[in-house]
């Protein structure tokens, strides 16, 4: 799997996971780190002209560094649930643009979130411009692909956890339900929202309420609205979980 930008190739080397780095001819101190990190790690680096860096990109802001990575490992709904905090996933219904896909990961990632679930089908790839938006998240974020998505409601109900769905004509706004409980908040695409079946398994159905001329938020942004909301409920509580660099001290 091909992946580009410095943050992103940053982030997988710092996970394990690139096997050979292609660097063009720029230089500065971002690059000269990354270098250094491969070197640590025993990855191929390869110097390539500009051409080659924006073919394996597929014209996509490469930054002068593309990196050959391993598919990350397939995973399990089971693998999502955190055993030692109420777990909070994120489930995608239908969302195809890797832009958002990526920058809901990277929120994922900032709010605490234990993984995300999406469709195989219709699904956007996780290489290239989804890992570049989500900053190097992708590396980071477990993700479980799945065949159906309201099948798979009705399994992380089993497991535990209570359905969010993220609507935009929902009564019931986001933040008055208790998001300190094991969630899976879902998110439909921003064509056609959630699907009837995936909205029949939800538990709550919340909407973000709007004070301006627009009628919703982009659905990366709504994402993020409620997973800061879930983070800041659990932090009040003690739930959120420390991140590793705060555990290490």
């Amino acid at each position: 799997m091909i992946i580009f930008g410095i943050n992103a190739v940053g982030e997988a080397l710092r996970a394990g996971r690139v096997l050979s780095l292609h660097v063009g001819a720029r230089k500065d101190r971002r690059i000269e780190e990354l270098l250094a990190q491969a070197r640590g790690r025993d990855v191929r680096v390869e110097r390539v002209d500009t051409v080659m860096l924006d073919r394996m990109a597929g014209g996509g802001r490469h930054q002068g560094v593309v990196g050959t990575v391993q598919v990350p490992p397939a995973r399990a709904l089971e693998d999502l649930i955190d055993r030692e905090q109420p777990s909070l996933i994120v489930v995608l219904d239908g969302i195809e643009d890797p832009q958002n896909v990526g920058a809901i990961l990277r929120t994922v990632d900032a709010a605490g979130g234990r993984g995300l679930v999406r469709q195989l089908r219709r699904a956007a790839p996780l290489g290239g411009a989804a890992a570049k938006a989500s900053a190097g998240a992708v590396a980071h974020v477990p993700v479980a692909d799945v065949v159906n998505i309201a099948r798979a409601l009705q399994e992380l109900k089993q497991l535990g956890l209570w359905i969010v769905g993220l609507e935009g004509r929902a009564t019931t706004p986001y933040d008055v339900v208790d998001l300190t409980q094991p969630t899976a908040l879902v998110l439909g695409s921003e064509r056609r929202g959630m699907r009837r079946l995936v909205r029949e398994q939800c538990d709550y159905v919340v909407s973000i309420p709007m004070s301006g001329q627009v009628e919703s938020l982009n659905v990366s942004v709504a994402a993020g609205v409620v997973l800061f909301e879930a983070h800041r409920q659990r932090r009040r509580q003690g739930t959120a979980p420390v991140p590793a660099a705060r555990k290490a001290r």
